[in-house]
């Protein structure tokens, strides 16, 4: 005879506390639930199957991607990245990636980007390579990072590119979470960054 399907109030508990301990959102509960998707993990526990992990690698040499009318002022070339998504967080290379908001930047404070950039200089920044690959998977791109800083839409920069337009003047792009979807945006190097405007930087 087969065991029960319905579990005790203990066993939910433990399941519950299972999904919290190893970063699952509702909307995974929800996608397990559907479907077949639990035999298949079942065939795992089984025996039939097995988990292989995808491996998703980006090229951080690479050309980047250029906006029609736009051109690279700067490229900071690294090699193969490997991203990979534990839990809440996302590591490259085995180190995660924080999110570096400038004490100049905090308290209600602003900096213009010119200064913040030089702030930045020496610092593990990522070029528009890595942002390019987590719009293209989105799966790979924390929870958190959708979260809004002080009531407003966190822009999450990638100072490793620095574009020119065709008028002359230095972009940086971004990443960010509106309206129920990833999307990149640019800032001029002249404007103010402010608290929810962090950059992307490899964890020493």
């Amino acid at each position: 005879m087969s065991d029960k399907s319905v579990m005790s109030a203990r066993q939910s508990a433990e399941l519950d506390h299972a999904f919290e301990r190893n970063g699952y959102a509702a909307s995974d509960v929800k996608w397990l639930s559907q479907g077949s998707i639990l035999a298949e993990v079942k065939r795992v526990r089984d025996g039939y199957a097995e988990i292989k992990l995808i491996e998703h690698v980006v090229n951080g040499a690479a050309d980047p991607f250029v906006p029609t009318g736009w051109s690279i002022e700067l490229h900071t070339k690294s090699g193969l990245m490997k991203l990979e998504r534990r839990g809440a967080h996302l590591y490259l290379n085995g180190k995660k990636i924080v999110l570096f908001v400038s004490e100049k930047q905090q308290g209600g404070k602003t900096i213009r980007g010119r200064e913040l950039r030089e702030e930045l200089s020496g610092k593990k920044v990522f070029n528009a390579n890595v942002l390019d690959y987590l719009l293209a998977h989105p799966e790979l791109i924390p929870e958190s990072w959708k979260e809004k800083t002080n009531g407003n839409t966190t822009f999450i920069f990638f100072w490793g590119t620095i574009y020119r337009l065709s008028d002359g003047y230095l972009f940086v792009r971004c990443l960010l979470w509106l309206d129920g979807a990833w999307h990149w945006r640019s800032r001029w190097l002249g404007n103010d960054f402010y608290g929810h405007d962090p950059a992307a930087l490899r964890a020493s």
